[in-house]
């Protein structure tokens, strides 16, 4: 199954131009109130933000919320998985095949403890780095070659804290600088399907 989800989905073997202008963002968190404001679901949270930006509405959906954003000629599948962090893979793979969606086209936005507080970066590929999110799409998707989308929440903790510094709030400092920054992520989102990746990563790597 995971040969034929790579094999199915790249750009070379896709011929439907409307496929192809189709893009699958997938927001990491996890599902319940006690979760929402936590650092942990920063990739809830940027995509909270671009749905009310755009008036648009999440619906419960299979293993998801989910709402479509069309912008220049692009479909935007955004998605919030509800499988929990640690099954995130699995939701992630249900869409790519349901909407046929090239695995190029997929973006997962994420948190990050290695990058300070509000600072972005998007790459083509990389490890899990211990994420347990990254690293279940990673066994799912059988590759580590999707794009992923870090946005820095600090390491501000001390040796033992890091799951409670992980899963607790926004300190006050932090809230009142995340509108601004989620400001900037709704931007990167849509340069990443409108002018591509390596132009995105120029214009919003470590910014």
């Amino acid at each position: 199954m995971i040969r034929f989800l790579k094999n199915l989905f790249t750009k070379s073997d896709t011929k439907d131009l409307d496929i192809m202008k189709k893009y699958l963002i997938v927001g990491l968190g996890n599902i319940g109130s006690e979760y929402e404001n936590t650092r942990h679901n920063i990739g809830f949270k940027v995509l909270d933000h671009l749905a009310k930006k755009e008036e648009l509405s999440f619906e419960p959906n299979k293993l998801g919320a989910v709402t479509y954003y069309k912008f220049k000629g692009r479909t935007f599948v955004l998605l919030k998985p509800s499988t929990y962090m640690n099954l995130s893979g699995k939701a992630v793979r249900y869409w790519m095949m349901k909407e046929k969606i090239p695995l190029e086209n997929v973006l997962v936005i994420t948190d990050d403890i290695n990058l300070s507080f509000g600072i972005i970066r998007l790459k083509t590929k990389g490890s899990d780095g211990g994420h347990n999110g990254l690293k279940d799409i990673q066994i799912q998707l059988g590759t580590q070659q999707y794009a992923r989308f870090r946005f820095g929440i600090g390491s501000d903790f001390s040796k033992g804290k890091q799951i409670d510094y992980v899963l607790g709030e926004w300190s006050p400092e932090e809230e009142s600088k995340l509108t601004e920054r989620l400001e900037r992520a709704r931007e990167l989102i849509k340069s990443f399907a409108t002018a591509g990746v390596q132009i995105t990563m120029n214009t919003f790597n470590n910014t």
